[in-house]
C-alpha cells in the first residue's frame, strides 16, 4: 500500500496516536507517497468534467492537504485559486511543491468549520477530506461552504461507490473504522478518520438543507458496476442565483 518513500510503521503509529491536526503535520512530508492521497485518475476525471462548465474566476480547495486539488482548480479558474487546510505541515509542503503559478495561488491555514472568507468564490472543490468530520459536523461544514460561494457558485467533490459486503475492501474498511472507534474510545486526543460514515443519500439531504441545489454526474472514466450503477460520481451542489 505504501511506496518505499512513504511513512514507516513507527511513524504511522505516532501519527495515529496524535490529534488529526498534529498527525497530518507529521505525515505531511510523506503524504503524497501514501494511499491517502487522492489518485491522479480521480483528479484528472474531475478536471475534465469541470472543463465543460463555468466559467470560473476564483476557486477554493477545501482541506487542500498538499495541494493536489489546487492543480485541478488552476486548470479551470481564471483569476485566483486558494488552498485552505488546518494543518500547517500540509500547507508547508503544498507551498514548496506547488507545480502551478497561474492563476494566483494563495494558501490559508483555517478550519473548514469556520472559514475566514466572504462570498468570494465561484467554485469550491474537496478531495478525500470528509472522513475527518463526524456526521453531525457535516451540516456546519456545508453551511460554511455555502457562505463563501457567490450566488450561482458550485461546490464539487467526487464520491466513490461503496464496496459490496461480499468484497474484501468492504471488510477492510469496516475493520479500519472499528479500530478507529476503539482507539478514540480509549485514547485522547481523538483522531477522526472514518471511511464508512459518508453516505451519499444523507450527504445529498444535508446539502439541500444547507441551501444547495444538488445534482450527480457520472465520471465515465471509471465505468459501471455489475448492477449498472456508476463506480464514481461527482456531486455538484449549486448555490442558487437568488441567494
Amino acid at each position: 500500500m505504501f511506496s518505499p518513500e512513504g511513512p514507516s510503521l513507527r511513524e504511522l503509529t505516532v501519527q495515529a496516536l496524535s490529534s488529526v491536526e498534529r498527525g497530518y503535520d507529521l505525515l505531511a512530508p510523506k503524504f503524497d507517497h501514501t494511499p491517502f492521497r487522492t489518485p491522479d485518475s480521480v483528479l484528472d476525471a474531475v478536471a475534465a468534467a469541470l472543463a465543460g462548465t463555468g466559467p470560473y474566476d476564483d476557486g477554493l480547495d477545501l482541506c487542500c492537504g498538499t495541494g493536489a486539488g489546487v492543480e485541478v482548480l488552476a486548470e479551470v479558474c481564471r483569476r485566483s485559486v486558494t488552498g485552505v487546510d488546518f494543518s500547517a505541515g500540509m500547507l508547508d509542503v503544498a507551498r514548496r511543491e506547488a507545480r502551478v503559478s497561474r492563476p494566483r495561488i494563495d494558501w490559508v491555514r483555517a478550519d473548514a468549520r469556520a472559514l475566514p472568507f466572504a462570498p468570494a468564490f465561484d467554485l469550491v472543490v474537496s478531495f478525500g477530506a470528509f472522513g475527518h468530520f463526524l456526521p453531525r459536523e457535516l451540516p456546519g461544514v456545508f453551511a460554511q461552504v455555502h457562505s463563501v460561494l457567490r450566488p450561482g457558485g458550485r461546490f464539487v467533490f467526487p464520491v466513490v461507490a461503496p464496496p459490496r459486503p461480499v468484497s474484501v475492501a468492504y471488510w477492510m474498511l469496516l475493520g479500519f473504522d472499528a479500530v478507529m472507534r476503539v482507539r478514540n474510545a480509549v485514547w485522547r486526543p481523538p483522531f477522526v478518520m472514518y471511511y464508512r460514515a459518508f453516505r451519499l443519500g444523507e450527504v445529498r439531504a444535508e446539502l439541500a438543507r444547507a441551501g444547495f441545489e444538488v445534482e450527480l454526474r457520472t465520471l465515465p472514466e471509471f465505468g459501471r458496476r455489475r448492477d449498472g450503477s456508476p463506480r464514481v460520481r461527482m456531486v455538484v451542489a449549486r448555490r442558487p442565483e437568488s441567494d
